[in-house]
Order: structure tokens, then C-alpha cells, then sequence
């Protein structure tokens, strides 16, 4: 049995490793210029009025999702940064095999960019910046950031590659 040639710049799927990293790169810069925007020109609790269930607020979380941890003694900075270089490390690994997977590579490039952007906040600030906050009637989902979006959407997606591929297989 003859084994799979490797295609110059990819991994065993064949495809190129760039134009992923390059999804997760736009979504890192997207992240880090709207979380400047917001330390430079908002206080810590201070917002805007957008629309009757948009604000944009100036927040700081040193936990995880939906505060997760927050109030630890502040080991947590480094245990967050830790998996999220883990966890980054396992997506580039993935993306090296499965490249050629548009769908799931996709997926994994967006959480890829989320988790770094975040990373690089814990790292830089000690606390990720939250800015986007949805209420309704009184009630506000948790503020969130433009590389946790790129997490859900990524999740998302990768939940959607599953259901396509169990539908295949039937």
C-alpha cells in the first residue's frame, strides 16, 4: 500500500495551513482594534444606548464564559491563558490534518482567532474587555466581545459539520 503524499504547504488533508490561520489573523485584528476602541475611549461600567436592546459597555472579565471563575484569586489569568495555548496548538494541529474540510476548518479558524484574541487580553490586561451587551426587558445577557462571537459562530458551525456528516453517512 502506497502511502498519502503530502501536497507542498498542507497537511494529510493536502490543503494549505494559510488561508485558516489567515481567517483566525482577521479575527484576532478585528478583536484587538474594537477592544482598543473601547479602553481608549470608555471607563470600566460606562455605556452607550444603541437601540432599546443594545449597549455598548466598557467590561472586564478575568473569568471565563459568563464569568466563570471571575472571582478566583487571580490564578486564573494563567490557567486561561494556558488552555487557550492549548487549545490553540490542538486547532492547528487539526487544521494541518483536516484542511481540506472547508466546513470544519471554517469552524476551527474562527474559534482559533477567538481563543488567541482573548488569550492576548488575559495576557496584556489580566481581564478580557467585554463590550457588546444585549438586554431585553430589563434582563442583560452577559457582555461579550467580538472573539467570543468568533467562538459561538465557530461552534456553531462545527455542531452543523457533525449533523451534515452523520447525514451523510446514513
Amino acid at each position: 500500500m502506497a502511502a498519502a503524499k503530502k501536497k507542498p504547504g498542507g497537511g494529510a488533508g493536502g490543503a494549505s495551513l494559510l488561508p485558516w490561520l489567515g481567517i483566525a489573523v482577521v479575527v484576532i485584528l478585528l478583536d484587538q482594534f474594537t477592544k482598543t476602541l473601547i479602553l481608549g475611549y470608555y471607563q470600566p461600567g460606562q455605556s452607550t444606548y444603541v437601540t432599546s436592546f443594545f449597549n455598548i459597555v466598557r467590561v472586564h472579565n478575568t473569568g471565563a464564559a459568563f464569568s466563570f471563575l471571575a472571582g478566583a484569586s487571580g490564578w486564573q489569568r494563567w490557567f486561561f491563558i494556558g488552555l487557550g495555548i492549548a487549545a490553540a496548538v490542538f486547532i492547528i494541529y487539526m487544521l494541518k490534518r483536516h484542511g481540506s474540510q472547508r466546513l470544519f476548518a471554517w469552524a476551527l479558524a474562527l474559534i482559533l482567532g477567538g481563543a488567541l484574541g482573548n488569550v492576548i487580553d488575559r495576557a496584556l490586561h489580566g481581564y478580557v474587555v467585554d463590550f457588546l451587551d444585549f438586554h431585553l426587558r430589563g434582563r442583560h445577557f452577559p457582555a461579550f466581545n467580538i472573539a467570543d462571537s468568533a467562538i459561538t459562530v465557530g461552534a456553531a458551525l462545527l455542531i452543523l459539520d457533525e449533523l451534515l456528516r452523520v447525514r451523510r453517512g446514513r
